[in-house]
């Protein structure tokens, strides 16, 4: 079992692309460089392990600004003894349209060794995969995200009314996906952050991803100008995985 954000971030969706129009929005965007999330990661009641979700500001191949999103998760003491988890995303991405320049995966998990990049060449509808040495072009439809900057994508441009849906293109373990969200409705949760109103997201997942997870993911993004993501939950083969924010959000801190 694992519970790492490896492939789908806290997954989050996919379909006929970004839409059209997406990157010229004059809404500024809620992801700023800076940002800096951190999760408790809970399973059966257990403490997990910790993940930890970053905004880094920085620049393509062509001197252009861009955006690092960085995800970094650790199994706990307690699970790293039966199941050790330490592992790295990384992803490049245009700051305005989140669509994915480049990323890379270190994983460790377990017994599990593999070392992931992808580079993404969009006017040419491509993405050279690499998987430990190995490389391969594959085709890529337009608009196509990874599976960490969906999360980030859907942030930025999802109405968080209830019923409303986004469907986007996600490229993933030498796959194309389409994921879709939608939003089920607004709601009030409690955690380190107290009471905060929260759009409950339902992401339909035809692929593993983030937590290994055996169906759909839900997504609570506060229902204010950040969205940041205060919990994720996914259903695994035993229990689910359940991911709180605990630091990254104004007052959030571990719970006594």
């Amino acid at each position: 079992m694992s519970w790492m954000l490896t492939g789908a971030i806290i997954a989050s969706l996919a379909g006929p692309g970004i839409p059209a129009g997406a990157e010229d929005r004059a809404a500024p965007h809620p992801v700023q460089a800076g940002e800096r999330l951190t999760y408790e990661l809970s399973w059966l009641n257990i403490l997990a392990g910790t993940a930890v979700l970053e905004v880094v500001e920085s620049t393509d191949g062509g001197g252009h600004s861009a955006l690092n999103l960085l995800m970094t998760a650790q199994s706990s003491p307690k699970v790293t003894r039966f199941y050790p988890v330490d592992n790295r995303v990384e992803s490049l991405v245009d700051p305005k349209s989140f669509q994915s320049e480049r990323m890379t995966f270190r994983r460790r998990e377990g017994k599990r060794k593999n070392d992931f990049e992808y580079t993404f060449h969009h006017k040419e509808g491509t993405v050279t995969a690499v998987k430990d040495g190995v490389s391969e072009t594959l085709p890529i439809p337009p608009g196509t995200l990874d599976a960490i900057s969906c999360l980030y994508y859907v942030r930025s441009q999802l109405p968080l009314k209830p019923g409303e849906t986004q469907s986007l293109n996600v490229h993933h373990d030498k796959k194309n996906y389409k994921l879709e969200v939608r939003v089920e409705e607004l709601e009030t949760i409690d955690g380190s952050w107290g009471k905060m109103e929260a759009a409950r997201l339902l992401v339909i997942m035809p692929f593993q991803g983030i937590f290994l997870n055996q169906g759909n993911v839900r997504v609570w993004l506060a229902n204010d100008s950040r969205r940041i993501p205060l919990r994720m939950k996914a259903k695994v083969i035993i229990g689910s995985v359940v991911a709180d924010l605990v630091s990254g959000f104004p007052g959030a801190g571990p719970r006594k």
